[in-house]
Parts: C-alpha cells; sequence; structure tokens
C-alpha cells in the first residue's frame, strides 16, 4: 500500500483505492439503456448516480488544489437533482471521466499535508461536532462515495443483473 505523507489519511488510502474498484465493478456489464433506466420514475437513475460520484471526485481534487474541471459539472454539481429533460453524458463518457481525475487525486491525497488538511472548508452546515476542515470535507466524499456504490448495486439488482463480483484489479494504483 501506498503511505501518505499524513498519518490522518492512512484510513482514506485504502477507502479510495476500494471505491474506485467498486465503481468499476458495480458498472461492469450495466448497460447503456439500463444505465438511464428509472424505477417507477421515483429513482435517480445510475448514470446520475456515477455523475454524483464523479462530481464528488472532482469536489475532492478541487480542495486539494488540483484544476482540473468536471466536463459535465452542469450535469451533477452539488448533487444537482435528476432533471429527465436533460440528455446525461453516457456511462461510457462517465467512466472516462473516472480514468481522468481519480489517479490525480489520488496522487494528491498522498502528498496532501496535515497543515493543508486542517484549513478551514466551509460547507455551510453548521455542526457543532463537525469542524468544517479540509479533512472532514475528505471524510464526507469518502462517506457520499459509499452510499453511491451501495445506490448503484441496488439499481443493479432491481433490472435484474447479478451481484457485484469482487474480482479485484490489482493492476488499478488508484
Amino acid at each position: 500500500m501506498d503511505t501518505p505523507k499524513s498519518k490522518k489519511l492512512e484510513i482514506i488510502i485504502p477507502a479510495f483505492r476500494g471505491h474506485s474498484q467498486n465503481f468499476l465493478m458495480v458498472l461492469d456489464g450495466i448497460s447503456e439503456e439500463d444505465a438511464v433506466k428509472r424505477i417507477e420514475n421515483r429513482t435517480n437513475h445510475i448514470v446520475w448516480m456515477v455523475g454524483n460520484f464523479l462530481d464528488m471526485r472532482y469536489a475532492l481534487g478541487f480542495v486539494l488544489g488540483l484544476k482540473e474541471e468536471f466536463e459535465f459539472k452542469d450535469f451533477f454539481f452539488q448533487g444537482k437533482a435528476l432533471d429527465e429533460s436533460l440528455n446525461y453524458p453516457a456511462l461510457q463518457q462517465l467512466k472516462e471521466s473516472f480514468h481522468k481525475i481519480s489517479p490525480l487525486v489520488y496522487n494528491r491525497l498522498l502528498e496532501v499535508s496535515d497543515e493543508e488538511l486542517d484549513k478551514a472548508f466551509p460547507m455551510g452546515m453548521n455542526i457543532d461536532f463537525f469542524p468544517e476542515t479540509v479533512l472532514n470535507f475528505v471524510g464526507m466524499c469518502i462517506g457520499r462515495e459509499d452510499y453511491l456504490s451501495g445506490q448503484i448495486g441496488l439499481m443493479r439488482r432491481i433490472l435484474g443483473y447479478e451481484g457485484m463480483k469482487y474480482d479485484f484489479d490489482k493492476n488499478l494504483k488508484y
């Protein structure tokens, strides 16, 4: 395992890499047609969930100092609600964005210092037990990725696909 400069991220590094693996495995075999299906017009579709996952990755990169911009942010920025009037990007396009941003964010996670993680990062939550810092934003992003992977996994089963296989790719280094 890669060792981060900040010991505060020792638990984040394997989680981030695990989420990268889960992201790819949970999407394995999902067709473009199924990726935009909703259940009883009450759920978000998989493409929206994937876009939101990527919005988290890009936001994480931004707070860590990266200048990469998510080309599809107008669809997904800050959990923007699903809009059925929009033509969302294809699942394949989103996967390409995933492979673009993920190694960059991963490398920044390895390089970031304690001082950078301790910096204030106002989120407007105003919760007394939750200091609004870069470190806590990192944790929130990781939690959101967990949630979205679970949602995609559930949609996968509802749409008639097999459960996710845990065929980890040891060559994926992010």
